[in-house]
């Protein structure tokens, strides 16, 4: 069994999956590929956890299925020269150096239960300013940053303060977990993430490149439980497991910044939208951080290798795109596969009216608002399924148009078009749609997998690895599809002010009451005050 040409592997850990993809290093082609559903659990309202110990599993059963596929084609497995991973960010991990055993479920980025945390932290801030802290991390305080969920692990969770003290935690983000697992966990894994999931924490200094000390006193994070941080593209240490043993792992990158690189996004001014779990608009903004000044994020978009400079994005997010079908299937009954949106949206034609604004999570860029939940509008006698399957599509586009608008606005240059990735964009409604609304042509790579794809990039051009050019000339051509609008920019801007005015009736819905408790802690939520312990969920949340 023999390929021709280098292969280099992706590990792309997601919010609703795991996939394996195999590439090959010369022409980009997808070799091979296997994918495996991860479980969320919603413990109470607003928490959303997954189990780490199957998030691992995952992995590893993705990582035998993609082989097998490989050794179906007749091609050896020992073409795999590397292996990146790509990953979920700010989603919280901590575990046991000792043991491998994680000490509480991983709580993932859309999970609201730090809400009362960062409305004491803002409260405290000086002008009650939300952006306090972003001269430094590029971020607002929100609930969606690693920091306070890592802050509320060990407010809450005895496990985690007892493993501090004897000095046995490691913390990490979705990256970490698995590289230190893959790289033989107890016995000597690397504890390391790169700068583009660094960025993602409100611990780390986006100027200097490092955890902050500052930062770490504010949140009250011990440092030395913190992964070292590395460039996205650099041999962090050697598989030790089953058929990949001794492959190196020299590529990590946090997902959106993996698409950004997987759609060739290098120069200043190119950007991407994914369309996953939530929605996610990167501007490359070159070797320099802009600070955005309409509720946009500052992030570290890539750094290609430990001489390399770090190249910095704007970041529009958005929490619940494919969110929203995953609800209108799992919670309503509405669909029963997300392919079937389609199908309903398009038998309505339109949404007669109805109006979706899915804050599930709150409402993040541009309004960082976590009070918002979410809201139906324009609901008459006439509305029926197909009409709300519409809607709830609708509601990813004028998400996707609010954070381009703002993107706009703080570049001073407006994009011309939109390209796109993700699980979604199979959708050709959705795109159809999105055109509609943006009133400009959207591209979608014929190749959707544009996020493994940036990580295998990384992982082969890694020194030491060197199979995979990413010099200008050398980069693959890429064959698109391009949807241009069809209807005229008054209806679109008719229909775009009719979402802006429901947005605003999903504001301000959930607040955290004052207490009667004399302790003067003075706020709850999900009837446990700030700083004391609740009983929480058990570690381990059985299928």
């Amino acid at each position: 069994m023999t390929s021709t040409n280098p292969l280099v592997a992706a590990i792309d850990q997601g919010t609703s999956s795991t996939r394996f993809l195999v590439f090959n290093a010369k022409t980009a082609e997808l070799m091979s590929h296997h994918q495996v559903e991860i479980k969320q659990s919603f413990p109470k309202e607003g928490w959303v956890e997954e189990d780490p110990k199957e998030i691992i599993q995952s992995v590893y059963e993705c990582m035998e299925g993609a082989c097998e596929k490989l050794r179906q084609l007749n091609i050896s497995v020992s073409s795999i020269k590397a292996v990146g991973v790509t990953n979920q960010r700010e989603t919280t991990l901590v575990w046991d150096k000792e043991t491998g055993e994680p000490l509480y479920n991983a709580i993932v980025w859309l999970d609201l239960r730090t809400q009362s945390t960062v409305e004491r932290l803002i409260n405290k801030s000086p002008g009650r300013n939300k952006n306090h802290l972003k001269h430094k991390t590029g971020l607002p305080i929100s609930t969606y940053f690693s920091a306070v969920k890592l802050r509320w692990l060990l407010d809450h969770v005895a496990e985690v303060r007892q493993a501090v003290q004897r000095e046995r935690a490691l913390f990490g983000t979705v990256d970490s977990w698995i590289i230190w697992c893959l790289t033989g966990g107890p016995k000597g894994g690397a504890h390391c993430t790169d700068v583009s999931n660094a960025s993602r924490t409100m611990l780390f200094n986006i100027h200097t490149l490092d955890w902050d000390p500052e930062l770490c006193r504010y949140f009250d994070i011990p440092m030395e439980i913190l992964p070292s941080v590395k460039s996205s593209s650099e041999i962090y240490g050697q598989m030790t497991s089953s058929g990949l043993s001794g492959v190196p792992i020299s590529g990590c990158l946090g997902d959106q910044s993996a698409a950004l690189v997987g759609q060739m996004c290098f120069k200043e001014g190119q950007a991407k939208n994914t369309y996953g779990t939530g929605c996610f608009l990167l501007r490359n903004t070159g070797t320099k951080p802009v600070m955005s000044e309409h509720g946009l994020l500052t992030t570290v978009a890539y750094k290609l290798g430990k001489d390399q400079l770090a190249c910095y994005a704007l970041e529009g997010s958005v929490a619940i795109a494919g969110a929203v079908v995953r609800w209108l299937k799992d919670n309503m009954g509405i669909v029963q596969s997300s392919a079937e949106i389609e199908k309903l949206a398009a038998a309505a034609g339109t949404s007669y009216g109805c109006y979706f604004v899915p804050a599930f999570s709150g409402l993040y860029a541009p309004y960082w608002e976590p009070s918002a939940r979410g809201i139906i509008c324009g609901l008459t006698q006439f509305t029926n399924r197909n009409h709300l399957a519409f809607a709830a599509l609708e509601a990813v586009c004028f998400q996707t148009r609010e954070i381009l608008d703002a993107m706009n606005q703080d570049s001073g240059v407006p994009l011309l078009q939109l390209q796109v990735d993700g699980g979604m964009t199979t959708n050709r409604l959705l795109m159809q749609l999105q055109a509609d609304i943006l009133c400009m042509p959207v591209v979608r790579p014929s190749m959707s997998e544009t996020t493994a794809l940036g990580v295998a990039m990384a992982a082969g051009a890694a020194e030491g690895v060197d199979v995979w050019s990413l010099n200008p000339g050398d980069l693959p051509q890429v064959t698109s599809e391009k949807y241009q609008p069809q209807i005229n920019c008054d209806e679109s801007e008719f229909r775009f002010g009719r979402w802006k005015k429901a947005v605003q009736k999903a504001m301000n819905w959930e607040t955290t009451e004052p207490c009667c408790n004399s302790n003067g802690l003075g706020k709850t939520l999900n009837g446990a005050p700030w700083g004391v312990s609740s009983t929480p969920p058990p570690t381990r949340v059985d299928p």
